[in-house]
């Protein structure tokens, strides 16, 4: 039999809060089809008295992998098919959306007063809150464009009525 460079071990607490483990000394644990543990038991009062025990029974050390597979060990064992891992779905990247100007964000011609501002900001977060049905991100954008000309170090010089 090959040995395996890294020995494992998969523990997973029981229904009765005791801690069941299985161990993989002689090749990798594989889920189709279902490859047996080398020795397994349950019992443990904690994960480290069920890693110190599977140790001594492999004479060996072991690195601890997710508890999945001790789970599944414990499914075959009552003769029920090891169930199939959750496979994270993968996450849609958002669009970027073009960079625009903050003025063009909220809708103002360049050097609008600080009042037109404050009511562009407004009207424009309404309309584009996540709460109301508008999209998050363009929601994000009008608030630094707000945040960047309500700021009076990084505005331009506005027009006074």
């Amino acid at each position: 039999m090959t040995e395996l460079s890294t020995c494992v071990c998969s523990i997973t607490v029981t229904q009765r809060k005791r801690y069941f483990w299985a161990a993989w000394w002689t090749g990798a644990p594989t889920e189709r089809p279902f490859r047996h543990p080398d020795a397994s038991n349950g019992g443990a009062a904690s994960a480290e008295e069920a890693l110190a025990e599977a140790e001594r029974l492999a004479g060996r050390h072991l690195v601890v992998i997710e508890p999945y597979w001790a789970r599944a060990w414990t499914r075959v064992m009552r003769g029920e098919p090891a169930p199939r891992r959750a496979v994270p779905r993968p996450r849609a990247v958002p669009a970027r959306l073009p960079e625009l100007s903050a003025w063009a964000i909220l809708e103002l011609p360049q050097g609008a007063p600080l009042d037109d501002i404050k009511r562009a900001y407004r009207t424009r977060a309404r309309a584009t809150h996540p709460d109301h049905g508008g999209d998050a991100d363009e929601f994000r954008r009008v608030q630094r464009a707000y945040e960047r000309l309500a700021t009076p170090s990084s505005a331009s010089p506005r027009k006074k009525r």
